[in-house]
């Protein structure tokens, strides 16, 4: 059965496919990971040239902006909620010129939009924003998502247990269920869905495909706290599960050490953890996102 569900992959036609900060960058140093920004450019690229809608959600501004400045200053005002929102300032633009170069190279063309929480629960705001992924997508162009750091700290601030709303997890999965996407793709520096955290428990096991998003898998997420890079951890991959599934759309998680994998993916391969479509028309993402948040 879960063959033939894989298979159906190939079958999709818009797909959201979100990076993390720890995908982007080389751990030693925080700087990009050319090699790796590369691959994605080109995967992505031949995912369009498919006849597929591509949407990017990128995260790596504050950590593209804090090597530019020098580790000097950062070691000195990493904690100051300004300091990291000039960071994100100086790393949109770097990281949006890369990004630019790139596709350019493969005679693509990438648009920005950067989203905050009330381009979602505004009503003319969420309109305007789907007019323009519905407009850029007619075009051919890909859009590159991020959340917009520079006047927003949704995503900078970090709970306990939660990271709050602003997340690029939960963000790529508001963009999904934003643009009826079909197919969800979280690429992280995890190979998946496992029943305790792997890095921790050696006896943690695998879930390759998740049917119904239970409470048990919910809580599944909840130990995990994500890498020093990023600031996303498996409970935030379980939250946008939850916004994807219920709006229409599969989602896999899978490690993004190889950019290739996303091909592997698309050809309906069995890698990483699927959670299979559940649309839920009752089910309110707005309600969703300020519960888990609170």
């Amino acid at each position: 059965m879960e063959e033939i569900v894989r298979e159906q992959i190939k079958d999709k036609q818009r797909i959201v496919v979100k990076v993390g900060s720890s995908s982007l960058v080389h751990p030693q140093t925080g700087m990009l990971d050319f090699t790796k920004l590369e691959v994605l450019v080109r995967e992505l690229c031949n995912i369009s040239n498919m006849g597929k809608d591509v949407i990017l959600v990128t995260s790596g501004a504050i950590a593209v902006g804090k090597t530019a400045i020098g580790q000097v200053a950062v070691k000195s005002q990493s904690k100051n909620m300004g300091f990291k929102q000039a960071c994100a300032a100086i790393g949109q633009a770097r990281l949006m010129m890369t990004y630019q170069k790139l596709f350019g190279e493969y005679n693509h063309m990438a648009a920005q939009i950067l989203m905050t929480k009330n381009t979602i629960v505004d009503p003319v705001n969420r309109t305007n924003a789907f007019n323009t992924f519905t407009e850029l997508l007619n075009m051919g162009v890909i859009p590159i998502v991020n959340e917009n750091d520079t006047v927003s700290t949704y995503e900078i601030l970090v709970g306990d247990d939660d990271v709050l709303i602003g997340d690029n997890d939960t963000l790529s999965a508001i963009v999904a269920s934003l643009v009826g996407a079909d197919l969800l793709i979280l690429l992280s520096d995890i190979d998946g869905l496992y029943t305790d955290d792997p890095r921790k428990n050696p006896e943690a096991k695998f879930i390759s495909e998740v049917d119904i998003l239970t409470d048990d898998y919910m809580n599944m997420g909840k130990a995990s706290t994500g890498s020093s890079v990023g600031t996303g951890g498996m409970n935030t991959k379980m939250n946008a599960a939850k916004i994807a599934t219920c709006a229409g759309a599969d989602m896999i998680i899978a490690n993004g050490e190889d950019m290739r994998i996303l091909h592997r993916i698309v050809d309906g391969r069995d890698i990483g953890t699927l959670f299979k479509a559940n649309k839920d028309d009752e089910f309110d993402m707005i309600d969703f996102i300020n519960h888990i948040h609170d």
